[in-house]
């Protein structure tokens, strides 16, 4: 089964880079569609839709696992939360910058939802141990790629020791807890 969580990891990013790939291509269509034309959003309608289920499905699995974590107790929770609050910040400023004002109308709206979604459906029911693992797995791949394209600065912007500073800090800290 340990072999299983790297290929959901593997199936998570790739699912969240090939909608990726799709938003941006409609993106693409729309200005050049309408260069003089603003509109709500600077996607189709369609993908919007798509982009929006895709991450109210993976916010609902982050709500469904801050009940559900392998590790129990307070610190754990709230360490979880803290760290998916900061990652919705980062995802909810892309979104808004594909989507624009659709985005703010009604995207943010049902991705708000499905967070308490999730997080309900956690409390009222359980699944597998195994299961788990493939739900996380896949959020895991997910969460990388997001973290990947909008939390670390474009190539050359970047700085290699900063990211380097920031991830001992960030294990240094989880192998304290």
């Amino acid at each position: 089964m340990e072999h299983h969580s790297y290929l959901m990891a593997l199936a998570g990013l790739s699912f969240f880079y090939g909608l990726e790939r799709a938003v941006r291509r409609s993106q693409e269509e729309m200005e050049k569609e309408s260069e003089f034309q603003e509109f709500e959003t600077s996607t189709g309608m369609g993908t919007f839709w798509i982009h929006i289920s895709a991450f109210a499905v993976y916010n609902a699995l982050i709500g469904y696992l801050l009940v559900h974590r392998e590790e129990q107790g307070l610190i754990s929770m709230l360490t979880f939360f803290f760290a998916m609050a900061l990652h919705f910040l980062v995802n909810d400023h892309g979104l808004r910058d594909y989507h624009r004002d659709t985005y703010q109308k009604k995207g943010r709206w049902v991705l708000t939802f499905s967070v308490l979604v999730g997080w309900m459906v956690g409390l009222t029911t359980e699944i597998t141990e195994g299961a788990l693992g493939v739900l996380f797995a896949f959020l895991s791949g997910g969460i990388i790629l997001n973290v990947l394209k909008e939390e670390l600065p474009e190539e050359r912007k970047s700085r290699f020791s900063s990211f380097l500073i920031g991830a001992v800090i960030y294990t240094a800290f989880l192998l304290l807890l």
